[in-house]
């Protein structure tokens, strides 16, 4: 990313603006793991599966994950939503968010996940880009 002045700079504000995000972290690992499933970026994949288990989810509820779902209906209603921002955002009905509200969640958590689905997406796409899989990126060959 340093090649582009402005990517990195997108990248790092981004990422730390996500940060603060007020979305429940184990939902936006799921999400992430999800995304990442559909996108094809092993690096990534393997990292919000490690992150994933250090919050404690379980090997079924990251299967669920890399599947689109969860096992909690509340959960399983974001990562939907997570993967429709990621494939086809104008899928998105009012009917859904309002099913969102009827689980909990608030504009701030909706907000949240085009904000995880979109960092997912460009760290993913540049890792597939610049060739990074888990096997070059820890130096093996």
């Amino acid at each position: 990313m340093a090649h582009s002045p402005a990517v990195l700079t997108g990248y790092l504000q981004l990422s730390r603006a996500m940060k603060r995000a007020k979305l429940n972290r184990k939902i936006s690992e799921l999400i992430s793991i999800a995304v990442q499933t559909q996108q094809g970026c092993g690096l990534c994949l393997e990292s919000h599966i490690a992150a994933a288990r250090t919050l404690g989810i379980d090997d079924e509820e990251i299967d669920r994950a890399r599947t689109g779902t969860s096992a909690d209906a509340g959960v399983a209603a974001m990562i939907a939503l997570g993967l429709q921002v990621y494939r086809e955002p104008t899928s998105i009905t009012d009917e859904q968010i309002l099913a969102l509200y009827d689980h909990g969640y608030s504009d701030s958590d909706i907000t949240d996940v085009v904000g995880v689905v979109s960092l997912n997406i460009l760290t993913g796409a540049f890792n597939l880009v610049a060739g990074l899989t888990p096997h070059r990126f820890s130096g093996g060959h």
